[in-house]
């Protein structure tokens, strides 16, 4: 291929092409001497104004089609070469598109620049992959123990939703249905082996240890696989406890990386001598972009007259789950800073999600943009793990060159491993990968074109992928606070001995006193607490697990009691449970100044009358 070799441009794109071709393709300045007294039946001036192929058989081609043939021969890629032959028009486009870059190539150079930097090399995800599998090991880490902390409280035999009642009613409906091996697929958990108190705490700690290995980089891939196994068969077994949107996002991430890990090396190293594949960068990109546009689509689309008219910020400060202190000041900025704040939202879920498509500068402003976004989300509100498991997605949006700029050189130097030769991919590995991701971005598609009215025939295999994989919670939706709740009704559960004379139990995170400042308590996350917010939206009649909370209280269960904060009744238990409403509010600043309160409280009536044992 002969190039005009006094092109800046041209020579950026050449050294591109050189790369991708890995040197199959001779790349020739037309300067060169050489070219002239070889192929003197070329003018000139078509050497100055195009790109030419000589092929071995003597064939020319120039321009766009010399391009896309190049390419093709150089086993870069050959589907652009049909493309231009076979489709209709593609040509003559093509041709007008490379004729119009190569007269005003300064400009197109300039634009290049802007877009991808400086350099046009292939980019690399060996740093990236790194980086992101410790960050993985981490919140695996903390949402392995923090699950310990609470495991018999919420799902024990002594528990609120006992795991071991859940698996004998799956063993009767199965086996009076007479499916067999099915039940694994509908029903995935460990706990058909045992769902005792000692295998819960078995799987905690077996994930927390897979968990440590995984951030230290040993046997990576197995111990990868073992993270989302047990946290899959947990999070089936914590029932209500575990259904949050965070959950299905950490197995969803925590699938894809299985694939991303090493599995041939006992201690994996930032450089190896398989790159991560593009299907796996490709998931991972999709990922990011559904996390955010979903979120976008289902506030715009719910109909929800706060976030129509703007407002919606003025209330979720003061009523989501558990707000920091910084929420609270955050609640006290003026109202129309509040409404620029929603627009703002709306930009960053609903526009910035495209620049994950976008060339390389432009696809890491966005990443930069929605990380930032997510930096706000994490002050102002305990969103668990949540808020650190999507930056660290959103690392997939850089390259190495991107980060070797921030990460310290000299922890690149001691944790590289010695200059290697890449093996190529099997063309058999290639397409198992594709066929993988080309699965899982139809099912993950599918899951939430409902929310358009949108559900084609042809798309029918998808919606059944989607149905199959549905289980295993790592093909999901997303989208929080589709309808902002502008309200804050909180539930104060109090236990009596006669009926008359009532005492309360303390949560430890849920608003309560109201002189005790909102904290930070992310990236635990106290599950009983975060439920707690959901049930005060319902009834006890649709909040099955809250009667079972209360009938634990009355037992005095050691293992419900130490989820709470304070029992009012240390030596037995209470003979009588009831729950009442209160309405809670986050005060102004001069009422804070006065009394030092973060809330003001009115009772709003009665959540559960007063139960006992047997009634």
């Amino acid at each position: 291929m002969v190039f005009d070799g006094r092109c800046g441009f041209c020579r950026r794109w050449i050294d591109r092409a050189r790369e991708s071709t890995a040197d199959t393709l001779d790349f020739v300045e037309s300067q060169d001497p050489r070219v002239a007294a070889e192929f003197p039946e070329i003018p000139t001036a078509d050497f100055a104004s195009a790109v030419q192929l000589i092929e071995p058989d003597g064939r020319v081609s120039s321009g766009a089609a010399a391009v896309f043939r190049g390419l093709a021969a150089g086993g870069a890629s050959t589907w652009p070469l049909r493309v231009y032959e076979h489709v209709p028009l593609a040509a003559p486009a093509a041709g007008v598109a490379y004729r119009l870059i190569a007269r005003h190539r300064p400009f197109f150079d300039r634009v290049t620049t802007e877009l991808w930097g400086h350099h046009l090399e292939r980019p690399s995800y060996d740093l990236v992959r790194w980086l992101f599998l410790r960050a993985l090991g981490l919140v695996y880490l903390v949402a392995f123990l923090s699950l310990l902390v609470q495991v018999h409280g919420l799902i024990g035999s002594r528990g609120i939703l006992p795991a071991g009642n859940l698996m004998d009613a799956a063993r009767a409906y199965f086996d009076g249905v007479n499916v067999g091996l099915e039940r694994y697929r509908v029903l995935p958990t460990l706990g058909w082996i045992s769902a005792s108190d000692a295998s819960l705490v078995a799987q905690c700690v077996g994930g927390a240890v897979a968990a440590a290995f995984v951030m230290a980089g040993v046997v990576e891939g197995p111990c990868l696989a073992l993270c989302w196994l047990l946290y899959l068969s947990l999070a089936t077994l914590g029932q209500d406890f575990l259904g949050f949107q965070w959950d299905n996002l950490l197995l969803e991430a925590g699938l894809i990386a299985i694939g991303a890990s090493a599995w041939s090396s006992l201690r994996s190293r930032i450089v190896r001598t398989r790159a991560p594949s593009r299907a796996v960068v490709w998931l991972y990109r999709w990922l990011a972009f559904r996390l955010m546009f979903e979120s976008g689509c289902v506030k715009l689309l719910s109909g929800d007259a706060t976030w129509r008219h703007f407002t919606a910020l003025t209330f979720h400060f003061e009523t989501q789950p558990l707000p920091t202190w910084i929420g609270w000041y955050a609640h006290q900025l003026p109202v129309w800073f509040q409404k620029g704040s929603c627009a703002g939202v709306f930009l960053i879920e609903l526009a910035v999600p495209f620049l994950v498509f976008a060339p390389r500068r432009l696809r890491m402003i966005g990443g930069l943009v929605m990380a930032v976004f997510q930096v706000l989300i994490l002050l102002t509100g305990n969103y668990t793990f949540f808020n650190y498991l999507t930056i660290a997605i959103f690392l997939w949006l850089a390259d190495d060159a991107a980060l070797r700029r921030v990460v310290p050189r000299g922890m690149i130097d001691r944790l590289s491993a010695p200059s290697v030769r890449r093996l190529r991919r099997s063309v058999l590995r290639r397409a198992a990968a594709a066929v993988v991701a080309a699965g899982r971005t139809a099912a993950s598609s599918v899951s939430r074109l409902g929310i358009f009215g949108v559900r084609p025939a042809w798309l029918s295999p998808a919606v059944a992928l989607a149905r199959q994989l549905a289980p295993l919670r790592s093909v999901n939706g997303y989208g929080l606070f589709a309808v902002m709740t502008t309200t804050r009704p909180e539930i104060r559960v109090e236990g009596s001995d006669d009926g008359v004379t009532w005492r309360a139990y303390g949560f430890k995170d849920k608003a309560g006193d109201v002189t005790a400042r909102p904290r930070f308590i992310a990236p635990y996350q106290p599950r009983l607490d975060w439920q707690m917010w959901f049930a005060a939206l319902g009834t006890a009649r649709t909040t099955p697990w809250f009667l079972n909370f209360c009938e634990r209280l009355l037992q005095g269960s050691p293992d419900v009691l130490a989820l709470l904060a304070s029992n009012p009744f240390p030596d037995h238990p209470p003979r009588y449970i009831r729950a009442e409403m209160d309405d809670y509010r986050f005060t102004d600043l001069a009422t804070h100044h006065a009394t030092g309160a973060w809330w003001t409280t009115t009772p709003a009536g009665e959540y559960l009358g007063a139960m006992t044992l047997g009634r």
